[in-house]
């Protein structure tokens, strides 16, 4: 098979909840991202042959909202386009569906990526189609229902934070200590310019005039302990997930893209990464934060490796429990072999930082409240990024780091 590489990534920066990126649709951040990722890779819009993009709230937002994000982006209407639905692990899902296209030389260059606006949700006048006759009836937030809400046992995420809380004996105090250490690393980075290469500063338009947005929003300057020990249970009397140890609610878009090696080389561009495999996984839905494990074991299977050889892992926090879970299980599974090699050949490739994830600074543990789990491991050895689904079916994708980066410290 055809070996895969990545060649450009960028993201929005992510916005609240109705805050700096309200007034922009999904399709609307989603061709602002495909079309600098195309840019970045150097390349002309028609030497894209598809476009896969993930997309969750879909309600109200038309037709194959990939093929809107796609033409919108100026590529030809003659480009194929589709949309994947995998709740939070979509975006990563593009990814393995564009790796796979490639490696069957169904395709020499995909974009692939993910767009969201959880602000502009559309709420649901349910049954009205028959006729409401008498009495009240209620608006559907399509928010909660397509996207937090547990469609096999009909309650709130927050909770299966709650019963992986119990189930590993994840403390109030330990989700505490992590949310607030996750803003202050967040907020470091934004000061320290981390985030700055991989944004793509986005013009708002206002009766005002114009407004470049470029930081991320939802990271607290003010976040302390004290304040995060005072708020109150979310989901559940006397429960331990609060509105501070879970993540926001927030809008956003990322892109990458991706082309055989061959392609990259006749093009003469260099590689972001070469991706080496991937996997999914799937755990009971009452427990959906702990699907990384089972997804981190096929991912390391394909790629040859062990967890032994990791040398950081950053991790998806939905919430603090659950990263603190999936922390607890990796840790137990230290020295273990998760199964059979898949073939890892060719030269180290550079690690791409893709999208809001991998940053060339960071702590051996790192958490913040985005979307994908990353694994860099020892020098010279590939790295896994691993994005948990809600209700339990996150995917995984290993990629090589480049020969540069190697002698490069994480701090």
């Amino acid at each position: 098979m055809k070996e895969v590489v990545i060649v450009s990534a960028v993201r929005t920066p992510v916005g609240s909840f109705n805050g700096g990126l309200a007034s922009l649709s999904a399709a609307e951040m989603g061709a602002l991202t495909i079309a600098e990722a195309v840019k970045r890779a150097q390349l002309q819009p028609n030497q894209v042959d598809e476009v896969i993009f993930g997309n969750v709230l879909q309600a109200g937002l038309g037709q194959n909202v990939a093929r809107q994000c796609s033409i919108k982006a100026g590529l030809p209407d003659t480009t194929p386009s589709f949309t994947v639905n995998k709740v939070c692990g979509s975006g990563l899902k593009t990814v393995n569906l564009a790796a796979q296209a490639l490696m069957c030389e169904d395709a020499d260059i995909i974009v692939a990526g993910g767009t969201e606006s959880m602000t502009q949700a559309p709420y649901v006048l349910d049954k009205a189609r028959w006729g409401l006759r008498m009495g009240n009836t209620k608006l559907v937030d399509a928010m909660i229902q397509d996207g937090l809400w547990c469609a096999f046992n009909d309650y709130h995420m927050g909770i299966t934070a709650e019963n992986v809380a119990e189930k590993f004996g994840i403390t109030r105090e330990a989700q505490d200590q992590l949310a607030f250490e996750s803003q202050t690393k967040a907020v470091k980075a934004i000061d320290d310019g981390s985030f700055k290469k991989e944004i793509l500063p986005v013009v708002i338009k206002g009766k005002k005039g114009d407004v470049i947005f470029d930081t991320d929003e939802f990271p607290k300057r003010d976040a302390a302990l004290a304040k995060l020990a005072c708020l109150k249970p979310a989901f559940k009397k006397d429960g331990t997930v609060t509105a501070g140890n879970a993540s926001g609610i927030n809008d956003g878009s990322a892109a990458l893209v991706l082309m055989t090696a061959d392609k990259a080389k006749a093009l003469g561009l260099k590689p972001l990464a070469r991706i080496l495999g991937y996997g999914s996984g799937g755990v009971d839905p009452s427990i959906m934060g702990m699907g990384p494990v089972p997804a981190t074991r096929r991912a390391l299977a394909k790629a040859g490796l062990t967890i032994d050889q990791l040398d950081l892992i950053e991790a998806n926090e939905a919430f603090a429990a659950q990263f603190l879970a999936v922390g607890k299980e990796y840790r137990r599974q230290r020295s273990s072999h998760f199964g059979y090699a898949a073939a890892c050949s060719g030269a180290a490739e550079q690690e791409n930082r893709l999208s809001d994830a991998v940053h060339r600074r960071r702590p051996r543990l790192r958490h913040h409240h985005r979307t994908p789990v990353i694994f860099t491991v020892k020098e010279c050895q590939p790295s896994a990024v691993i994005a948990p689904g809600a209700l339990g079916a996150p995917g995984a994708y290993v990629m090589q780091k480049n020969k540069e980066e190697r002698g490069k410290k994480n701090v």
